[in-house]
């Protein structure tokens, strides 16, 4: 699509006019800084509201996950997010140690050593935290996040999620409000969920119900606990029937137009005009939306989309087909010796680290943020 200036000198393709934008900050985007500095993932969140994009959120739990994100996120020349689960940040302090601070902590130390080497702007992020969790894992890493920025360096993630969406909605945003003081403190963007993402993730199960659909009044509770930035930056993940887990196409119901009415009643809320959009929202339980849906919801302002279920298969599948059609070269039967390169685990985390790339690329491409870094080298 091209668009015209209003005093008709030249025209502009819609990536020219999205580059053009970006002369006043080239100075601090010249600097090579491919984990996000908090000036960086504001940047990243600004342009995806602005031009109706959002970020792939990929859950990682390993070294080998966070190489096919980050070289996913350069193949299709997009910024991206890397995120931790809390079972996947236990998981990756190994299972002698089942730490989620030391494994969260481990895993993104490695991401910027390892997103040092390529040419987009990686941020890092922890996933849902529930209350009997913050203690254990998000509390901790503000802290350390804290101690950096006081020494003088860039935060250790750039955001944190708090998943207050099992409890009451009033306790949900007062736990909010003094996680949010504390991340304003530490560089750090708060993510909040209100309503309720249905299914199973890292053990917590929620059932598919009314509660899925945030209502115009969580909307309005949100806002008057948490502002509109001026308290401190945060992510919102509504929710509109999304549910965590496998479902085909069309079996996931999903009701975009929650997001749009959550948007009217902040703008209203906060004296903004109609087509204004406060929130900065977050689309879980992503896996078998439809193309429309996910079409709608960046029009409604969704500036990051959590993807692991389909990154969790595209990483599974080509191990099981390399285990099935080597079956006698990775196994010893009856006294052989069985074939080395085929039981290397690197002979299949290769092919594993490639489909789970290409399943990155393709969330680019589905959410539209394939071409469209920041990064500047």
């Amino acid at each position: 699509m091209r668009t015209c200036l209003s005093d008709g000198s030249r025209c502009h393709t819609e990536n020219e006019r999205y580059f053009e934008t970006d002369r006043k900050l080239s100075i601090w985007r010249a600097i090579p800084m491919p984990i996000a500095t908090p000036e960086a993932y504001a940047e990243m969140l600004d342009r995806a509201k602005e031009y109706s994009f959002a970020f792939p959120a990929i859950n990682c739990t390993s070294s080998e996950t966070i190489n096919a994100a980050i070289r996913g996120f350069a193949e299709a020349g997009s910024d991206g997010i890397i995120q931790f689960s809390t079972g996947g940040a236990e998981f990756g302090s190994g299972q002698a140690i089942k730490n989620m601070v030391t494994g969260s902590v481990a895993l993104a130390e490695f991401a910027h050593v390892i997103a040092d080497k390529y040419d987009v702007t990686i941020a890092l992020h922890t996933d849902h935290c529930p209350k009997d969790k913050l203690d254990g894992f998000v509390r901790p890493l503000l802290h350390i996040s804290q101690e950096r920025v006081s020494a003088g360096k860039n935060p250790l993630f750039q955001s944190h999620m708090w998943d207050g969406s099992a409890i009451p909605i009033d306790e949900n945003l007062e736990i909010a409000q003094e996680l949010l003081e504390l991340s304003k403190a530490a560089k750090i963007i708060l993510e909040v969920e209100i309503g309720v993402v249905g299914g199973e993730e890292d053990g917590v199960e929620n059932a598919i119900n009314d509660k899925l659909y945030t209502t115009a009044e969580d909307f309005e509770k949100t806002v008057d606990a948490l502002g509109a930035g001026e308290k401190g930056r945060y992510l919102l993940a509504a929710t509109f029937g999304n549910v965590h887990g496998v479902y085909k196409p069309g079996n996931v119901k999903l009701r975009p137009e929650v997001l749009k009415e959550g948007q009217t009643v902040a703008a209203r809320k906060l004296g903004l005009g109609a087509d204004a959009k406060p929130f900065d929202l977050v689309f879980h339980g992503g896996s078998g939306s439809l193309k429309s849906e996910i079409e709608d919801s960046l029009n409604y302002g969704v500036v990051k989309m959590n993807v692991d279920t389909d990154t969790q298969y595209a990483f599974s599948r080509p191990i099981a087909h390399h285990f099935f059609t080597n079956y006698d070269g990775v196994l010893k039967i009856d006294g052989e010796v069985g074939n080395k390169k085929v039981y290397d685990p690197r002979s299949y985390l290769k092919a594993a680290e490639g489909a789970m790339a290409a399943r990155v690329v393709e969330s680019c491409n589905d959410l539209k943020s394939a071409g469209r870094s920041i990064t500047a080298r």
